[in-house]
């Protein structure tokens, strides 16, 4: 006998919730901003201890402080990208897209009609 996965089965190729994508991002702002917090830090304790190459090491604490919040951002407010197979909207300057009505004549109609009287 075959034994039955004990896992769900993904059965839609649905996305992901919105409330999962924003926990997703908030996860990635927190942690972005906590490696600034820790660039500040670290920053602070060069310029007590005076290592080789201070002016080196403060550069790049200083671009960490300066760039990490601009890249947090950008990337909280970022979404997935559109699947090609299933766009939820039309671009700007595209018609949108109807769905194909396939039109019948009465004969087929009659036809595929599933009679449930005998």
């Amino acid at each position: 006998m075959k034994k039955q996965p004990e896992w769900p089965v993904l059965i839609t190729n649905a996305a992901r919730s919105q409330e999962d994508q924003l926990r997703t991002r908030q996860i990635r702002y927190d942690t972005m901003m906590g490696i600034r917090s820790l660039c500040l830090i670290l920053g602070a304790i060069l310029i007590r201890v005076q290592p080789p190459l201070l002016g080196l090491w403060l550069i790049l604490c200083v671009a960490g402080m300066v760039f990490l919040p601009w890249f947090a951002v950008m990337i909280a407010n970022d979404r997935p990208p559109k699947s090609r197979a299933n766009p939820a909207a039309a671009q700007p300057g595209q018609p949108a897209a109807q769905p194909m009505i396939e039109r019948l004549d009465e004969e087929e109609i009659k036809h595929r009609t599933i009679d449930v009287e005998p």
